[in-house]
């Protein structure tokens, strides 16, 4: 505006040039500072102006979250303890291949399970396990899927073509228990909103529907 006078020859006085300096102050106080927060209201409420630091919040995790976590740690080393006996029992290199796979896997999520707990101030394991039917071998049979005391000594005393059949079938029904176990959760009220354990059990169901379909083309396939 101060150009535009100058260049038509209009004289400024000083009334004239701190009315355009106020004007131009004022114009920048009106401009906001950053974005605008608006929070709706309830029904029937007016919407409210949050200040532009606001940020939004993740839900809490919840108690079903923490207790998907520790029982998915027991669950997960059970199948870590049946890759183990693949080495000394069979010589099927497809079945070597898929349990380097399933116990590397496992084995990875058990630590980030127990870091997830851990960071959060939550015990690794359950808080009454005898509430969730554990027996000496730490296993439970409350959780789905988990092969029990008498198939696990099956699968232990088997050889060859009989430990191939007997582990692709534990470890479907394993895998299944662990799809399960996920179903749960997400139909928990309140549950699963975590962002880190809602990424890591979609992981899990993804995965192991996967692991599932290639030990049951193993299994049809001809001995």
């Amino acid at each position: 505006m101060i150009r535009v006078a100058l260049w038509l020859g209009e004289p400024l006085t000083a009334g004239t040039l701190l009315c355009l300096l106020s004007f131009s102050v004022s114009a920048q106080q009106a401009t906001p500072a950053g974005p605008v927060v608006v929070q709706p209201g309830a029904p029937g409420q007016p919407t409210r102006t949050l200040p532009p630091s606001t940020r939004a919040t993740l839900p809490p995790y919840s108690p079903a979250d923490v207790q998907f976590m520790q029982h998915m740690i027991i669950h997960h080393a059970q199948a870590v303890e049946m890759t183990a006996l693949i080495e000394s029992r069979t010589e099927n290199k497809e079945l070597h291949s898929l349990g380097v796979r399933i116990s590397k896997s496992q084995s990875d999520e058990i630590d980030f399970m127990k870091r997830w707990l851990t960071t959060r101030g939550e015990s690794i394991s359950p808080a009454m396990p005898e509430m969730t039917g554990m027996h000496m071998s730490g296993h439970s049979t409350l959780m789905p899927g988990m092969l029990s005391a008498k198939q696990m000594d099956a699968l232990r005393k088997a050889k060859s073509k009989e430990f191939d059949q007997l582990f692709l079938k534990g470890m479907i029904q394993h895998h299944n228990g662990a799809l399960i176990m996920v179903k749960d959760l997400f139909d928990t009220a309140g549950a699963g909103q975590d962002a880190e354990l809602f990424n890591f059990a979609t992981d899990v169901d993804s995965g192991q529907r996967a692991e599932i379909r290639i030990m049951q083309t193993m299994l049809a396939q001809k001995p």
